[in-house]
């Protein structure tokens, strides 16, 4: 029986096993060591008969070691094996959806859910920022042309009348609205529904009207910019006109329009310049952005005209009051300007003997003549009370103005008159009064201007005209630390004039 059973346990182990069952059978025999140690100790013994103890026990112990290498070998490749499976699919589906990655992440792995929450709030608060609301309606710009009213505008881009009534009925900078010039360029953000949303009006490049919409009301509000302030000087000389030496000296026109206004109490630029004239001046260029804008102020100038030296500076007293003095603080304004239309023409000077070129007879010209274009604007040479505003018998169309007590002053043959202006208006000096034209008994267009004192006609060109108040003495020492370096670099800017045409 014994025997019977030796030779069972013999065939079984040398019958063919598949390697998957040795290898359970490895383990089993790892997993159970005891048992494995009496079951081969019982083979032995059955197949060799017994013999010394200690020789099963050494065969015995290097076969456990030899299958526990085996064993242990076959478990590391196994494990290397799924691991790098693992990690491939990893690898493979990272790039593919990384929400869905993430919560893959998060079921096998716990310890990483904070990191995974964390994830999803930024993702989904980077989603609501996308999605959110797009500004309301659409922008338009128009162009301002010929004939346009901000009326009309609206109503072709379908924007209801009553909006623009609130608009300009809430006054303040609104108001610059209704005047508007062709060229110029209005944007409008608008929506079919709620019409106007916002506008933008560009008045010139430093100043922009912005009108945002609360519910059913708009607000309007003047957006200035603050440009950079350059120095500049320019020299020139007379050779035909004040114009045409301001452009060959790349003088810019408004400036040479001021330069006119500066010493226009001083000098009559119609009547008394003359060739060989020279003008310094000292201005301001503005800059936004690093780009050329426009000009500023003229900050200190002079003129020489007839061999006699004019300076002005231009000062800002303690109370905010700006204008332009003479080096020794005089006031360059006086009561009354000397012309009333710049750069025109004397057609007619004061006489008392002149033959009228309609009527045909000896008639005194009690004014001056200035021959201009049609159109020109016509200034006030004096603040005062408008005393009469229509026609007057051959004058045509004509204004007279009130200088307090003693002054009176009358402009003739208007093609029309300023808008606003009335009988009892008060007009400042150098205000626009009028227009030059034709009517009454006029042979072509140009202005009549007169000057009375206390009543009696003054010729206009030679009439001495009062000053102005003098700047006050306790400004005086303010004005002088202020305005000499001013003076000081007109100097050198007349001296490398000078040098130059050396």
């Amino acid at each position: 029986m014994i025997s019977a059973l030796v030779s069972s346990k013999r065939h079984s182990l040398n019958s063919p096993v598949d390697p998957g069952n040795r290898c359970q059978l490895a383990l089993r025999i790892h997993l159970k060591g005891i048992s494995v140690r009496h079951n081969n100790s019982s083979l032995r013994d059955y197949s060799t008969g017994w013999t010394d103890s200690r020789s099963p026990k050494r065969t015995s112990k290097g076969l456990r070691w030899a299958l526990l290498g085996s064993a242990s070998g076959l478990a590391i490749g196994l494990f290397s094996l799924t691991s790098f499976d693992a990690n491939a699919l990893r690898i493979k589906e990272l790039p593919l959806s990384v929400p869905g990655q993430a919560i893959a992440t998060e079921t096998a792995n716990p310890s990483l859910n904070a990191t995974v929450a964390e994830t999803r709030q930024v993702i989904s608060s980077g989603l609501q920022t996308a999605s959110s609301e797009p500004l309301k309606g659409e922008w338009h710009d128009v162009t301002v042309r010929e004939g346009d009213s901000l009326a009309r505008i609206f109503s072709q881009q379908k924007i209801p009348a009553s909006q623009l009534h609130r608009l300009i009925a809430g006054g303040g900078i609104a108001k610059k609205l209704t005047r508007i010039y062709p060229g110029q360029t209005i944007r409008l953000r608008t929506s079919a529904e709620d019409g106007l949303l916002e506008l933008k009006y560009e008045i010139d490049a430093l100043n922009q009207i912005k009108v945002t919409r609360e519910g059913d009301t708009f607000d309007a509000q003047l957006v200035t910019r603050v440009p950079e302030r350059r120095r500049v000087q320019a020299t020139g000389e007379i050779d035909s006109s004040l114009f045409l030496a301001a452009q060959k000296a790349r003088l810019p026109e408004n400036i040479a329009m001021e330069l006119a206004g500066v010493f226009g109490w001083d000098i009559d630029f119609a009547l008394d310049i003359r060739k060989g004239d020279r003008f310094t001046v000292l201005y301001e260029d503005l800059y936004l952005d690093g780009d050329r804008v426009g000009t500023g102020n003229i900050l200190a100038a002079e003129f020489i005209n007839r061999n006699k030296t004019h300076q002005a500076v231009r000062y800002t007293d303690a109370r905010g009051r700006t204008d332009y003095y003479s080096p020794k603080g005089r006031s360059m304004r006086k009561t009354f300007l000397r012309t009333p239309v710049a750069f025109s023409r004397i057609s007619s000077r004061f006489s008392l003997g002149r033959k009228h070129p309609i009527l045909n007879t000896i008639r005194s010209h009690k004014g001056v003549d200035y021959a201009a274009p049609r159109g020109t604007p016509v200034k006030a040479t004096g603040s005062g009370k408008i005393v009469l505003r229509g026609r007057k018998g051959g004058y045509g169309k004509a204004v007279v103005i009130q200088h307090g007590s003693r002054y009176n002053t009358l402009y003739a043959h208007l093609n029309s008159y300023a808008r606003g202006l009335r009988n009892g208006s008060r007009v400042q000096q150098g205000q626009v009064i009028g227009y030059v034209g034709s009517t009454g008994l006029a042979t072509g267009p140009h202005l009549h201007y007169e000057f009375r004192v206390n009543g009696v006609h003054r010729n206009p060109l030679t009439v001495k005209l009062p000053d102005a108040a003098p700047l006050q003495r306790n400004f005086m020492a303010d004005f002088k630390l202020k305005t000499e370096n001013l003076l000081a670099r007109l100097e050198l800017a007349k001296s490398q004039a000078i040098a130059l045409q050396e």
